[in-house]
C-alpha cells in the first residue's frame, strides 16, 4: 500500500497524494490527464518505477479522493503540482505528464524549471501559440462521443461508457482489451467511492494556456513520446511540440500507441521512460548535482 496523505492547495481544496518506493530515492511525479485520478496510472508502471525512485501520484481537483472547492482554472492544476512537491519536501523531481498533464508539465517547465530534473510528455500537444503547424485536433468520432459526456447514466451504463471511451482513445494501432479497461475504471471508482463527473474539468477556465511561444526557452531535458495512433492528439502533435521546445527535447515513438497506456504498449513506453530517467540522472551527476536525500528534499 502507498503512503497516503491529503495536501491542502486552496481554501476548501485538498488533494489526495500517494507515494511508492524508497523515500530517499530521486522522486518522480506522475501528472494525469483531465478528469483522471492518480489511480489511472497502471500499477505495473508505478511498481517498476518505484524500484529505483520515490514515485508520487495524486488526484487532481475533482477527481478520486480530492475535493474541488471554488471555481478554478486549468492552469491552477499546475500550481497544485508544485504545492504537492512543497508538502512532501521535494526540492527537484522528474515529472511525467499525460494529455492535460502534459500541458501542465509545460507550464512547470516555464514557471518552475528549478524544480525539475527532467520532463516526459506524451499523448499531448504544445501550449497554444507555439510556432508551426500542430495536429488537426481530436477525431470527429471522439468529439461526437465527448458530446454525450453529461448524459445521465447509472453505474453500469457509466462503466460501459468509460470502457467505450477507452476503446476510442486506444486507437487502431494495437488490439483493444475491454476487460483491461473495465478493471482500470473499477479500480479508480473504488478509490474515489464511485464514478466522479468529468464536467468540472471540461468546463474549467482555460485561459493562461496560450504560452507556446515561450517553450523555446526551456532547458530542462524533455522526452516527448509520440503516440502514432492517438485520436486526441494525432501526429504531428508530438513533433510540433518537439520543434517548439528546440534542443531541450528528444522525440521517441512508441509504435501502435494511442491515447492510452494499455498493456500492449506499456513495456515499450516504460523502456523509453526509464532510459530517459537514467540519462537525466547521469547528466545531473555530471553537473555535480547530488541526488541524495539532503539535496532532494526541502528542509
Amino acid at each position: 500500500m502507498p503512503c497516503e496523505q491529503l495536501v491542502p492547495v486552496a481554501p476548501g481544496t485538498d488533494l489526495w497524494v500517494g507515494q511508492h518506493g524508497d523515500p530517499e530515492a530521486p522522486a518522480v511525479l506522475l501528472v494525469m490527464g483531465a478528469a483522471s485520478s492518480g489511480l489511472l496510472w497502471p500499477p505495473e508502471l508505478v511498481t517498476a518505477l518505484s524500484r529505483e525512485h520515490r514515485v508520487v501520484v495524486y488526484d487532481h481537483r475533482d477527481t478520486g479522493r480530492s475535493t474541488g472547492g471554488s471555481t478554478y482554472a486549468l492552469r491552477d492544476l499546475a500550481t497544485d503540482a508544485v504545492a504537492v512537491l512543497d508538502a512532501l519536501g521535494i526540492e527537484r523531481v522528474h515529472v511525467v505528464g499525460m494529455s492535460l498533464g502534459g500541458l501542465l508539465v509545460q507550464l512547470l517547465l516555464l514557471d518552475h524549471p528549478d524544480r525539475l530534473r527532467s520532463a516526459t510528455l506524451f499523448c499531448t500537444g504544445a501550449l497554444g501559440g507555439a510556432p508551426g503547424e500542430g495536429s488537426a485536433g481530436p477525431s470527429a468520432e471522439l468529439l461526437a462521443f465527448w458530446a454525450t459526456m453529461a448524459e445521465p447514466r447509472d453505474d453500469d451504463a457509466e462503466l460501459a461508457w468509460r470502457v467505450e471511451h477507452w476503446r476510442l482513445l486506444n486507437g487502431t494501432g494495437t488490439p483493444f482489451d475491454p476487460a483491461e479497461w473495465e478493471r482500470t475504471e473499477q479500480r479508480a471508482a473504488a478509490h474515489a467511492g464511485g464514478f466522479r463527473s468529468a464536467l468540472p474539468h471540461a468546463t474549467a477556465d482555460q485561459s493562461g494556456l496560450e504560452r507556446g511561444a515561450e517553450l523555446a526557452s526551456v532547458v530542462v531535458p524533455t522526452l516527448l513520446v509520440e503516440a502514432p495512433a492517438d485520436p486526441a492528439y494525432p501526429p504531428p502533435a508530438a513533433a510540433h511540440l518537439a520543434a517548439a521546445l528546440g534542443p531541450a527535447a528528444r522525440l521517441v515513438t512508441v509504435p501502435g500507441m494511442g491515447h492510452a497506456l494499455s498493456g500492449a504498449v506499456l513495456p515499450e513506453f516504460l523502456a523509453v521512460l526509464t532510459d530517459h530517467l537514467s540519462r537525466s540522472g547521469r547528466g545531473a551527476r555530471q553537473h555535480g548535482e547530488d541526488a541524495t536525500d539532503h539535496e532532494e528534499h526541502r528542509p
